[in-house]
C-alpha cells in the first residue's frame, strides 16, 4: 500500500464485518455480486470473510478469482496464531494461506486485559503470536495488515502494552498497523491523540478501524486520518456488529468533499447513493431515508423559506451538490409550505408553470385544507399530483365506480379469515363488474380494481404494492378514529406513493389505491404524448 500525495485507502469490510450486523446475510452469488460493485465503485481493498471459519468464504475466495477486477484488491481475514500452538498447527492460520489472496488482515490483541483474561497467556508469548503469524505470511510474499484490536483502549490502559503489539508487528514486516477502537467507546479528540503519537512512531502505513457504539465512527474515522492514517476501513451503511461500523457512505463523500482527500475518482462517487441502495437490497432491509449523503431524504426541503432560499441559491440550505453523491433535491409539501415551495413541487412533478402563482396559492389552500383532516403528501407525491390536476382543472378521470364490496369471513375458530372483493366500474360508459380473493380486505379490493381495468387499460397488470402502512390519526376516538393509509406502489421501473384518509380503513385504501392507479395511466399517457410529439419532430427535420 504505497500513498501518493493525498490519497486515503479505502477497505471495505462489509462482506465480513458488516455480516456479523444483527439481520444481515449474504448468499454466495451476494457476495459476489457485492465485490463486483464495489470493484466498479473503486474500493481498494474489499475483505472477503473470515478464512477458515466457514465453507462460503472459503468458496467466495475461490469464486472471486474467476472475476475480472479492475481495480479492487480481495482480503482474506483471520487471527494470530493461538497461544502456545505453532502455525503448522493452526488450521485457521492455514487456510489464510488456503484463500490464496494477494493481501491478508490479521487481528491480534492490544489490550491487556484481553491478553490476560480472553488469550490467558503472556505478553510475550502475545508479541510473538503477532510476529509469527505475520512473519509466515509475508514469508509467503502476502500484503499484510494488522488489525489491532481494542488498540485504543489497551493504550488508555497500558501505553506501552498496546504499543509493543504493533511493534512486534512492524518487526515481522507488516505493511500497515490498522488501530481498532472495537467497543466504539473512545471519543474522536481521544482517536486523534493517539493515532498521532502511532504515525509519528512508524514508519509504516497507519490505518482506521471503527465501531459506532458511542455514535462516534464516522466522526473518530475522520479524526483519524486528520492526525495521518491513510487507511479507512468501514462498511457500506454502517452495517456491523452491536451498533455497526464505520459508515463509509458518510466517510468516502466528507473525506473526498470536504477535506480534500482522493478516495474514489470524481465520476465514481456519483455512484455512491446507487451503491447503498444495492447493499440494502442485497441483503433486504429498508433503506434508512435519513441517512447522510445518501438517504432520500438527504436532500429534502420542506419549510417555504428554506425551499425559497434553495431556488435562489442552493448552497444556502444543502452542504454539497446532490449529484455529487449520485442522490437529488427533493421538495415536500405540508401546511408548512409556501407558495413558493408548492409551484416548485408542482413543477418538478411535471404539471404547472412556471407563471402559475394564483394556482399555486389555490393549491396551497386546497393542500392545507385536506392536512387539517388528516392528510399527508410528504410520502404521497402521486396523490399530491392528482391533487393538482383537479384544482388547476387538468385532472382526467380514467373510470367512475358505480360501487365496491368487500367480505371478510371466518369458516370456524382454527380456520383462515377469507376476503372478497366485488367492484363495479364506468369506463368509457362500459360497465365492468368483477371480484377476486386476497390474503387481506385491502389485497382483495386491490385485485379486484386491477382485474377490473385490466382489459381496458393492459398498463395496470404491472402495477403492484411495494408498501402499505395504517396510522391513526386520532387514538383517544378508539375504534371510531380516523385511518391514514398511505400506499407504495411499482411498476418495476418507477416507485410512487398515495394517500388515504376515512373513518373507515377500506374506504381509505380505496382513495390512495385510486390515486395510485390513476398516476399510472398518467404517467402511460404522458408516455404516449411525448412519443408522439417526438415522432413529429423527427419528421420535421427530415
Amino acid at each position: 500500500m504505497k500513498n501518493s500525495g493525498n490519497k486515503v485507502f479505502i477497505y471495505d469490510t462489509t462482506l465480513r464485518d458488516g455480516a456479523q450486523g444483527e439481520g444481515v446475510s449474504f448468499s454466495g452469488t451476494g457476495k459476489i455480486s457485492l465485490a463486483l460493485r464495489l470493484d466498479q465503485f473503486g474500493v481498494d481493498y474489499i475483505e472477503g470473510g473470515y478464512a477458515g471459519s466457514n465453507k462460503k468464504d472459503m468458496d467466495f475466495f475461490r469464486d472471486i478469482k474467476k472475476e475480472p477486477l479492475s481495480h479492487s484488491k480481495i482480503v482474506a481475514f483471520g487471527a494470530t496464531r493461538r497461544a502456545r500452538t505453532k502455525i503448522k498447527d493452526d488450521p485457521m492460520v492455514l487456510s489464510l494461506v488456503d484463500a490464496d489472496t494477494s493481501v491478508v488482515t490479521v487481528v491480534g490483541k492490544a489490550w491487556a486485559l484481553h491478553v490476560a483474561e480472553v488469550l490467558r497467556t503472556t505478553a510475550a508469548e502475545n508479541q510473538a503470536m503477532i510476529a509469527d503469524t505475520i512473519g509466515y505470511l509475508k514469508d509467503r510474499k502476502k500484503e499484510v495488515f494488522f488489525d489491532a484490536e481494542h488498540f485504543f483502549d489497551g493504550y488508555k490502559n497500558d501505553p506501552e502494552f498496546a504499543m509493543a503489539a504493533l511493534t512486534s508487528a512492524v518487526r515481522a514486516g507488516v505493511n500497515g498497523l490498522v488501530l481498532c477502537d472495537t467497543n466504539g467507546g473512545c471519543l474522536p479528540d481521544e482517536i486523534f491523540k493517539i493515532t498521532s503519537e502511532v504515525v509519528k512512531s512508524y514508519p509504516v502505513a497507519v490505518g482506521i478501524h471503527v465501531h459506532n457504539d458511542s455514535g462516534l465512527a464516522v466522526a473518530s474515522s475522520l479524526e483519524a486520518v486528520r492526525a495521518g492514517a491513510t487507511h479507512v476501513q468501514g462498511t457500506i451503511n454502517g452495517f456491523g456488529e452491536r451498533c455497526g461500523n464505520a459508515n463509509l457512505c458518510s466517510i468516502v463523500p466528507t473525506l473526498q468533499l470536504k477535506m480534500g482527500r482522493k478516495c474514489v475518482e470524481e465520476k465514481k462517487l456519483k455512484g455512491l447513493r446507487e451503491v447503498s441502495l444495492f447493499v440494502d437490497d442485497l441483503v433486504n432491509i429498508r433503506h434508512d431515508f435519513r441517512a447522510p449523503y445518501v438517504g432520500q431524504s438527504a436532500f429534502v426541503h420542506k419549510a417555504g423559506p428554506h425551499v425559497n432560499a434553495v431556488q435562489k441559491n442552493p448552497r444556502t440550505f444543502e452542504h454539497v451538490k446532490p449529484e455529487s453523491v449520485g442522490n437529488e433535491r427533493r421538495i415536500l409539501v405540508s401546511e408548512l409550505s409556501g407558495s413558493s415551495s408548492v409551484l416548485l413541487k408542482a413543477i418538478e412533478l411535471g404539471v404547472g408553470r412556471e407563471k402559475s402563482a394564483n394556482g399555486a396559492r389555490e393549491i396551497l389552500s386546497a393542500l392545507k385544507n385536506l392536512e387539517s383532516k388528516g392528510y399527508a403528501f410528504e410520502a404521497a407525491d402521486a396523490s399530491f399530483r392528482m391533487l393538482v390536476q383537479k384544482v388547476l382543472k387538468e385532472h382526467k378521470s380514467f373510470f367512475a365506480l358505480e360501487g365496491f364490496r368487500v367480505i371478510v369471513e371466518k369458516r370456524g375458530k382454527n380456520e383462515p379469515c377469507l376476503s372478497e372483493a366485488t367492484i363495479k366500474v364506468r369506463v368509457n360508459n362500459e360497465v365492468e363488474q368483477t371480484a377476486a380473493e386476497g390474503d387481506g380486505p385491502v389485497n382483495a379490493l386491490d385485485t379486484a380494481l386491477r382485474k377490473a381495468l385490466v382489459r381496458f387499460y393492459p398498463e395496470i397488470a404491472k402495477v403492484f404494492l411495494t408498501d402499505f402502512s395504517v396510522r391513526i390519526l386520532d387514538p383517544e376516538e378508539a375504534t371510531a378514529a380516523k385511518t391514514r393509509v398511505l400506499i407504495e406502489s411499482s411498476d418495476g421501473e418507477d416507485t410512487w406513493g398515495t394517500v388515504g384518509v376515512s373513518g373507515n380503513i377500506i374506504e381509505a385504501s380505496w382513495e390512495a389505491l385510486v390515486d395510485s392507479v390513476e398516476y399510472k395511466l398518467f404517467r402511460e399517457e404522458e408516455k404516449r404524448r411525448k412519443g408522439i410529439k417526438g415522432k413529429k419532430n423527427r419528421k420535421r427535420k427530415s
